[in-house]
């Protein structure tokens, strides 16, 4: 009976507001119970107490429906994958656990979170792309909720070749904090590079809504092989990087489960913790929404993997790949618009590997 009544109120909760009432009273008088001293038109505590349970009924539907929705869509897309493009791989995809971790983290932990697609005004759909020939794959998600405008995640598989796991998380502008960026790479499992960040808007710390990374640093100091250094040939470190950003560079792939795999975990957990502990500012908004522009209009200039692209899926999806989905507040300009020269796409894909080559420390 109880399940019935559920039922029922589910059914009629776009009538809440008008109908509530009448849907409990119908309910049990449908039981034969005695409702006129239970509940009556107009009483308004029992009308409150109702409208509560509809409510909170209402949220657990959309909830559902949203997950329902999510889990759907990476589904259709084969994910998470289970086993290489390259079939002569025999090893599991080394970055997939980090993917199923965070995707179980978001639907568990953010409020009203939902899928939002990925295409651009060209109707451009960036979900997936694959090159049969070279045996190459891409496949890229997005999501937001209550507490982020936009989470993106992308994996790329080539073999052994390459693995590449990249997500990044953009606080809702209501709140004046740093932009969390993950990016994880492998070059034919013997060359492995590892970032994970809190990446600020601003260069003085204390220009965001409050101070943060004295809470990476004990996280940080667990892991003696997170602790290298940027090289400049990129990016500058002294812009949209923290000093308490995870750096890795490395041979040994025992670092990825032993250090990178809790290291990445603890700083998605506490970034979450960060903002539900920060009080939204949304007169702010507009301000740190230039932030995130200018975020994107940078990393889309530098980002290395643009040569990858181009070489595996063509110049043209490459610069709307990385103007119009993973940095979509980005302006495309003359210059990045014209096709990279066959040139330009080794150098960049060459460069991007041997930056690999030599390990350093932060002293």
């Amino acid at each position: 009976m109880v399940a019935q009544n559920i039922f029922f109120l589910t059914a009629l909760i776009p009538f809440a507001g008008a109908f509530s009432s009448v849907a409990f009273t119908t309910g049990r008088a449908a039981q034969g119970w005695k409702t006129t001293s239970v509940m009556r038109m107009g009483d308004t505590k029992s009308d409150m107490n109702l409208d509560s349970i509809v409510d909170k009924l209402e949220k657990n539907f959309n909830k559902e429906k949203n997950l329902q929705e999510i889990s759907d869509v990476e589904s259709s897309l084969g994910m998470p994958w289970k086993s290489s493009i390259d079939s002569k791989v025999e090893d599991d995809l080394l970055y997939m656990q980090f993917w199923e971790w965070q995707m179980s983290f978001m639907k568990e932990h953010l409020t009203d979170l939902r899928v939002e697609t990925c295409t651009d005004d060209k109707d451009n759909d960036f979900s997936f792309r694959e090159n049969t020939k070279k045996k190459a794959r891409i496949v890229s998600m997005c999501a937001s909720s209550k507490e982020y405008r936009k989470i993106r995640m992308t994996y790329y598989d080539a073999g052994n070749n390459t693995q590449v796991f990249n997500s990044v998380w953009y606080p809702d502008p209501s709140y004046n904090l740093p932009i969390l960026g993950i990016d994880l790479l492998a070059f034919n499992r013997k060359k492995y590079l590892g970032i994970v960040d809190f990446q600020p808007l601003y260069e003085k710390e204390e220009d965001h809504a409050c101070k943060y990374e004295q809470i990476l640093k004990p996280i940080k100091e667990q892991y003696e092989s997170l602790k290298g250094r940027m090289s400049a040939k990129f990016y500058d470190e002294t812009q949209f990087f923290s000093q308490e950003m995870l750096f890795a560079r490395f041979a040994d792939e025992s670092i990825v489960s032993n250090d990178l795999f809790p290291a990445f975990q603890s700083y998605v957990d506490t970034h979450l913790q960060l903002l539900r502990n920060t009080e939204a500012n949304p007169s702010n908004s507009d301000d740190v929404l230039a932030r995130h522009k200018a975020y994107d209009a940078y990393s889309a200039d530098r980002d290395p993997a643009t040569g990858l692209f181009t070489a595996m899926f063509g110049g043209e999806w490459a610069n709307d790949f990385v103007h119009n989905f993973l940095f979509s507040l980005s302006e495309s300009g003359k210059e990045s618009t014209s096709k990279p020269s066959a040139q330009k796409q080794q150098v960049e894909s060459s460069t991007q590997k041997k930056e690999m080559e030599v390990p350093s420390r932060r002293s």
